[in-house]
């Protein structure tokens, strides 16, 4: 998934492709808006089937938004190398709910490991433990909520 002749990962192309590969995230409605080398925003779009029993939005739907926040940004950060992912799966999570979400909410997700940058310059099978974190905010500005995920990472051999 590069730009022609460029070299350069071709990242709109990555979050299209990305933003539809889980049926689960299909099914619920979250996208992924953003994408690029460093970070990707997911967003719950404000629309009832999205609220829980007190009509703000639910839970679910902000930790998904979260977790496919970061699962776009490991998919930027290891863009040379995103044909060779053979396993990305989350291990440990803790979500701080901070208030309730009203009506649109974008969740900005980072990642960082130790070696990412070394892992995407090598060829060789690699795996390694990455860290994400989500902060999602809602139309105001005011942050709903704070989820930390750590997962398991595998590369198959370029």
């Amino acid at each position: 998934m590069q730009t022609a002749g460029a070299g350069i990962p071709d990242y709109e192309q990555i979050r299209r492709t990305v933003d539809t590969l889980v049926p689960f995230v299909n099914l619920v409605g979250v996208r992924m808006t953003e994408l690029g080398p460093d970070s990707a925003v997911a967003e719950v779009p404000a629309q009832p089937d999205m609220l829980n029993h007190l009509g703000t939005v639910h839970a679910g739907a902000l930790f998904l938004a979260a977790e496919v926040a970061c699962a776009g940004a490991f998919s930027g950060a290891i863009a040379p190398r995103i044909l060779h992912l053979r396993s990305f799966v989350l291990r440990d999570t803790r979500a701080t709910f901070l208030r309730a979400g009203q009506g649109r909410i974008r969740a900005h997700g980072t990642v960082a490991s130790p070696v990412l940058a070394e892992v995407v310059g090598r060829r060789t099978e690699e795996q390694f433990e990455l860290t994400g974190k989500a902060l999602l905010r809602d139309d105001t500005g005011a942050l709903v909520a704070k989820v930390d995920l750590e997962y398991f990472c595998r590369l198959a051999a370029a």
